[in-house]
């Protein structure tokens, strides 16, 4: 068997002063025509279409005299009939993965993707076989937050490999295909479909336990192209991430909306940066001099904390940084009738093991944030029935 590689690079080409990026065979279309292109293939009837169009399915279209004269002609009479081929292709690809999850958000900035990539060193782990996807085509962070930054991706006899963490838990995403890590991604819908389904068919998994599916903000064309081309394969649920102020929920309420309107099942809402948390020596602590300026106390403090006070040196220091007057995440799951499974603290910690890419439950530093994943991640774990596989695996 063959085990010769190849490297993916994105192809740039320079417009202006943005960069339109192209993968492998992608069309040549101007951008307005790939969308209505990408239309057509949906089978939805353009607005401008003719009175009696046959349909953009139909084996008459862009054929019949009902079509003449219409400005969507040649495109109807070019675009591919039927069903999605490469929906056989996907099904095949994910019958060698169990569980299905999708990490979702309404809103950015909220730590989605920090809880994507700790859910995935979780499971690791407990010995799962993972797999992390990031689908975010323009702001992929995934590469970094694994330690992975600077690698490619290799294509063998068998597909596109995984880049791997550990020999259990591999990783994809586009940030890997950049030339300069610097660029913008700038795709239309279409473009980011259509790589979203190349990874889905192309990218060799091997047997998975979880493939972690971690998402943009929002419920946009990855969130449509994502639930409609595993539909056929099975998605076990979602889950959201969210900070504690409204104008977070706000947006996560329509996230739950989508899941619902989509026929997704939400298995649990995640509070993030439910305040700050972490011990009370980690702090740097400061004066207000005369003059309005902050003198830097900190050793001071430290000092006088171990000669008169050394139990304090144990403790955490929590404060609110994010309104929760309204109830919170808790409340918004009860009152939209889905699980909540906990709250985690904004750690300083936390945000350091995502920058140096590292899991935070491999030793003690992340105090205040790793206990609570851990919970969290053991509830959605039981909720689930998950913990069944660890009793399978191991009988």
């Amino acid at each position: 068997m063959s085990t010769r590689t190849t490297t993916h690079r994105l192809q740039t080409r320079r417009e202006g002063s943005l960069f339109l990026c192209s993968f492998g065979s992608a069309s040549q279309l101007e951008p307005e025509a790939e969308d209505k292109a990408a239309n057509m293939e949906n089978g939805e009837i353009p607005e401008n279409a003719n009175e009696h169009c046959p349909g953009t399915q139909s084996d008459s279209a862009g054929k019949s005299d009902a079509c003449e004269g219409c400005p969507n002609q040649e495109v109807c009479a070019t675009a591919p009939k039927g069903p999605d081929p490469d929906l056989v292709a996907i099904t095949e690809r994910m019958a060698t993965v169990k569980h299905k999850i999708l990490v979702l958000s309404g809103k950015g900035g909220v730590g989605k993707s920090t809880f994507s990539a700790q859910l995935s060193f979780a499971l690791a782990a407990m010995d799962f076989q993972v797999g992390l996807l990031d689908i975010d085509i323009c702001g992929p962070s995934i590469p970094k937050m694994l330690g992975l930054e600077g690698q490619d991706v290799h294509q063998s006899n068998l597909g596109w490999s995984p880049v791997y963490v550990e020999s259990n838990l591999g990783v994809m995403s586009i940030g890997f295909m950049l030339p300069n890590p610097d660029e913008a991604v700038i795709w239309r819908g279409p473009r980011k479909n259509g790589l979203i389904k190349q990874f889905l068919k192309d990218v060799y998994w091997g047997e998975l336990d979880f493939l972690i599916v971690d998402a943009p903000p929002g419920t946009s064309d990855e969130h449509i192209s994502i639930v409609q081309l595993l539909e056929a394969t099975g998605i076990d649920g979602a889950i959201i991430v969210t900070t504690p102020q409204e104008v977070s929920l706000i947006d996560v309420r329509k996230e739950v909306s989508f899941c619902k309107k989509v026929g997704v099942q939400v298995l649990g809402v995640v509070e993030n940066m439910s305040g700050l948390c972490q011990p009370v020596m980690d702090f740097k602590f400061t004066k207000m001099t005369e003059t309005g300026e902050q003198r830097d106390v900190t050793e001071w403090f430290k000092e006088y904390v171990r000669e008169n006070a050394p139990e304090i040196q144990n403790l955490f220091a929590c404060s609110e940084v994010f309104d929760s007057s309204g109830g919170g995440a808790e409340r918004m799951s009860r009152e939209m009738g889905v699980p909540f499974l906990g709250k985690v603290p904004l750690d300083p910690q936390l945000c350091k093991a995502a920058e140096e890419g590292r899991s935070c439950f491999i030793d003690k530093k992340c105090g205040a944030s790793a206990p609570a994943l851990k919970m969290i991640i053991e509830k959605l774990i039981e909720n689930q029935g998950f913990s069944r596989m660890l009793v399978a695996d191991s009988a």
